[in-house]
């Protein structure tokens, strides 16, 4: 299905990319866009991160910091205990490669002791050591495209060749991780739709969204619940799982390989479909 790299490597665990899998979103914060607040506590947060995997998620994402527009930042101690105890417990109870959604390299190193397999970092690897915090985890990272800070980054983005800016910017941290040590099996892209970006901007990068394999990596993308689907539709955010379903076949028809859910068991079964049609 993706038109670059067959594997991830996640550690020790090498991930099939032949057909596209599903990530599962688990944030344990109180201000997400779609769910903050509801996997706050441990023990709530380990139940849905199993449940996700039992929906057929191949990557549970657990993030203790919310990225959505407008958020605040949250500080190294209080992310760590957020996010430590429930990498620990889902990494001894499934066999879904855990993730971490950080940009810091105190928690990348931290998560990483813990059990998870991959970073998830909306600022790809470029706060400062980062670069060197992931390389030596033996994590696969998945490097995001942002223009900004999630506290200004919806304020009138602009560019003037939104999929050739994209473009370059994640085949410039393509190579700079390769660059630091870090192997090219252990690597994926994200354009980071609805990071710093308009409407027309995540349409205009969907549409082109093969093009974005030339960096030389695996596709991810982050479509699920997002504002531009209550824009197609009008649904406000708990509503919008058609929607999401509806982007995340049409990301996986032009190339991704991962596709982030809230909605895990609708998207895999979805997958399982456009899976079967393209003869994979």
């Amino acid at each position: 299905m993706s038109t670059s790299g067959s594997v991830l490597r996640c550690k020790d665990t090498l991930v099939d990319l032949s057909h596209p899998l599903v990530m599962g979103v688990l944030n344990v914060t109180p201000d997400s866009f779609s769910d903050g607040g509801r996997f706050l506590d441990t023990e709530a947060a380990v139940r849905h991160g199993l449940d996700l995997a039992r929906q057929g998620a191949a990557f549970i994402d657990v993030g203790g910091e919310s990225t959505r527009p407008g958020a605040a930042p949250v500080g190294v101690e209080e992310e760590l205990r957020r996010v430590i105890p429930v990498i620990e417990r889902l990494r001894g109870a499934s066999a879904a490669v855990i993730s971490i959604d950080t940009s810091k390299p105190e928690v990348m190193r931290a998560a990483a002791a813990a059990g998870a397999g991959l970073i998830n970092d909306v600022r790809a690897l470029r706060e400062p050591g980062a670069l060197a915090a992931a390389r030596d985890s033996g994590c696969a990272v998945c490097l995001m495209h942002m223009r900004g800070e999630p506290r200004t980054m919806q304020l009138e983005p602009e560019y003037a060749d939104v999929v050739g800016e994209v473009r370059a910017f994640l085949a410039g941290r393509v190579a700079a991780c390769r660059a630091a040590g870090i192997a090219g099996e252990r690597l994926a892209i994200d354009p980071g739709f609805g990071f710093g970006k308009t409407l027309e901007h995540n349409l205009t990068l969907l549409r082109h969204l093969g093009e974005l394999t030339a960096a030389g990596a695996p596709l991810a993308v982050g479509l699920s619940r997002k504002s531009m689907v209550g824009k197609l539709t009008g649904r406000p955010g708990g509503e919008r799982m058609l929607g999401s379903v509806v982007l995340a076949v049409l990301a996986a028809l032009a190339g991704a390989s991962i596709v982030r859910a809230h909605d895990v068991a609708a998207t895999v079964e979805a997958l399982k479909v456009v899976t079967a049609v393209r003869g994979h």
